[in-house]
């Protein structure tokens, strides 16, 4: 029974935790408050991990250390890289292979579909960061000291994801109110489920094709604000919703009050056009197809169990 390490009890830690659990691996979560799904095969522990010292005590004997760590949005440039460099260090330290949860900010705008070879060209502080993380975690690989990969998801669906779409749109038109959205509402863009999330970062992590490079996960064709929001409203039984495309100006003036809109202004470029996601390199290398959009908004609106 292989010990395995997750940093993070957000979304995709407690995914991977339960996978991890019901295959028959001992788990071990590690987040700030010790959170995590209520299992005997779940050991939570408190810890900060940008400890290396306290990180590598408790992934000792790890067969495979997972970072799913999510650290405050508005504080990714100060709180990322002491949590970057201590789980470099503890996947050296330890020969634990480190599975890493990303996402699609490293790329910056983009003028069609992404795939895993699209250059890093990221604009803002937060997409340098991803970006570098990247970079330090591949050099680390190539140089023989760690064994790693990376699992890149586009904006998630489901239970306990903040995305616009979850903060801003479900619950609206669940309540059949009114939504204005910075984002041009009929613009195709890719939605990535968190339990497809979890099932690519496991399979990545245990198959030895899948280190020194990057994954994006297996996610449905891309649709629109209004088309997730429409077919979320006839699930939900609520009356169809009633959409505003908020004018960039004035998500800039809204920052200047709410943290949130201040941080959405460097990922605008995402959702003001086509965002399209390329994973067909995973469905065909793992097997893995993504989950039914209707059941993920099913999930995301909690109409079905997690």
């Amino acid at each position: 029974m292989a010990l395995q390490v997750i940093i993070g009890a957000g979304p995709v830690g407690r995914s991977v935790a339960r996978l991890l659990v019901e295959r028959g691996d001992r788990v071990r979560l590690v987040s700030r408050r010790g959170a995590g799904p209520d299992h005997p095969g779940i050991e939570r522990i408190a810890a900060d991990a940008a400890d290396r010292e306290r990180l590598t005590e408790l992934a000792d004997g790890a067969a495979t250390l997972y970072n799913c760590a999510n650290p405050a949005y508005h504080r990714w440039p100060t709180d990322w890289p002491p949590i970057a460099a201590a789980v470099l260090a503890t996947a050296e330290r330890t020969g634990a292979v480190l599975a890493v949860t990303s996402n699609l900010y490293g790329y910056g705008p983009v003028d069609g579909p992404m795939t895993e070879d699209t250059p890093m060209r990221p604009v803002g502080a937060k997409g340098q960061v991803r970006a570098r993380m990247w970079q330090d975690a591949s050099a680390a690989h190539e140089a023989g000291r760690i064994r790693m990969t990376e699992v890149r998801g586009s904006d998630y669906l489901g239970a306990g994801a903040q995305t616009p779409f979850t903060v801003l749109v479900v619950p609206k038109v669940l309540a059949g109110r009114r939504v204005s959205v910075p984002a041009d509402l009929d613009a195709p863009h890719s939605w990535t489920y968190v339990g497809d999330v979890a099932r690519t970062l496991v399979a990545a992590a245990d198959d030895e094709r899948a280190w020194g490079r990057p994954w994006h996960v297996p996610s449905q064709p891309p649709a629109s604000f209004r088309q997730l929001a429409v077919r979320l409203a006839e699930l939900a039984g609520a009356p169809a919703p009633r959409l505003a495309s908020m004018p960039a100006p004035l998500l800039w003036l809204g920052g200047l009050f709410d943290p949130m809109a201040r941080e959405l202004r460097e990922t605008a470029y995402q959702f003001r056009r086509p965002f399209v996601l390329d994973s067909s390199a995973a469905t065909a290398t793992f097997g893995i197809t993504p989950t039914d959009r209707d059941d993920a908004l099913r999930a995301t609106a909690g109409l079905t169990p997690a």
